[in-house]
């Protein structure tokens, strides 16, 4: 997580000094600022702008903040930049004393929850933890799907599911992959058909087409890398319907890719890299070398080997980006673009 803090007196700006460097340790990447009289002697960056500036910068910029001091400064602070709960950072909140660390914004999804613990363990504060999935000692869809690296469908689904599993109604849980270990009790596991006494669950698949539930919410695994070929200089329009298309056929959302993969050759191809600029996708390469030693029966191109120095590009970087997963579409090429998809190993695991 890359997080700034920002603290405001004396004692705040040791505290502050002192997380930076525990925090960092626990791996956080920390940009630890303090009001410009009490920057240097901490070793701190000085905030030389209005604290609202600062605010705004750091909301486009991190994943999390950290305000040591009054909970009232943090909330006047953030209050012009909050857009919503899949949008906005952690925010965390402790005093200058580090008696309590206050999870203040996108608890779940941004991770100020678990930040706000992490800073109790280091500190010995007293964690505020005010969700009500928390507070009751219940499942939390959001918390799942953060750590699986799932991506929720619809948000409006997934306070159903809060709401209902509060409620104590039934919830139920259709997954196209296995389930390993035990189920939250909330839950109840259900198969394609099978009558449920409920109006919502939870749809593990890669497919967002499916709607057993009255109100169902989708979760849907990161799990499938594009292998991508191309002409020089392809226009990335033409590059993005051959991938859509590949994925209609496959029925899988644009939302399963976890992210491209080609050639070296390809690594500043403009169409590719505005496409995976588009669909916020790592865009990954190999040497014609790692390509080579990709396991599995390809297509071959005399063509493709002799600019590349591999017979196929796309099915086998796709094949790699996998981990040498499956491969679930072979080459398709048409219009100087070549699409692949293979899928990664992947069970559910509620642990």
């Amino acid at each position: 997580m890359r997080l700034a803090s920002v603290s405001f007196t004396a004692k705040g700006s040791r505290l502050n000094a002192s997380l930076r460097q525990a925090l960092s340790l626990q791996g956080y990447a920390v940009e630890a600022w303090a009001m410009e009289k009490y920057a240097a002697e901490n070793g701190l960056l000085p905030l030389k702008e209005p604290l609202k500036a600062w605010t705004g910068r750091m909301f486009e910029q991190m994943d999390g903040l950290l305000f040591i001091g009054a909970s009232g400064i943090a909330v006047r602070s953030i209050a012009p930049f909050v857009q919503g709960k899949d949008k906005d950072p952690a925010v965390v909140v402790m005093d200058e004393k580090g008696v309590f660390a206050i999870s203040l914004l996108s608890g779940h999804l941004g991770g100020a929850n678990e930040l706000a613990g992490t800073l109790a363990n280091l500190t010995g504060a007293i964690p505020v933890i005010t969700t009500a999935t928390d507070v009751n000692g219940r499942f939390a869809v959001d918390v799942f799907a953060k750590k699986k690296n799932l991506y929720i469908s619809n948000l409006k689904a997934a306070k159903a599911v809060s709401a209902d599993i509060l409620d104590e109604k039934p919830v139920g849980l259709l997954s196209e992959f296995p389930v390993e270990g035990p189920v939250p009790e909330e839950l109840t596991v259900q198969k394609d058909g099978e009558p449920f006494d409920g109006e919502t669950g939870m749809v593990i698949s890669l497919n967002e087409e499916k709607h057993p539930f009255v109100n169902t919410l989708h979760l849907i695994p990161r799990i499938v890398t594009l292998g991508l070929g191309c002409r020089k200089e392809k226009p990335m329009e033409e590059i993005e319907a051959a991938v859509l298309a590949a994925l209609q056929r496959n029925h899988l959302s644009i939302h399963s890719l976890k992210q491209a993969a080609s050639v070296d050759l390809k690594k500043e191809e403009p169409g590719i890299l505005a496409f995976c600029e588009k669909y916020g996708l790592p865009f990954r390469t190999y040497s014609a070398e790692e390509l080579a030693g990709a396991k599995g029966d390809f297509s071959a191109s005399g063509f493709v080997k002799s600019v590349t120095g591999v017979e196929n590009v796309c099915e086998r970087s796709a094949v790699l980006g996998s981990g040498n997963g499956t491969l679930i579409q072979k080459k398709m090429a048409g219009n100087g673009v070549t699409v692949a998809l293979a899928i990664e190993k992947w069970s559910v695991d509620f642990e």
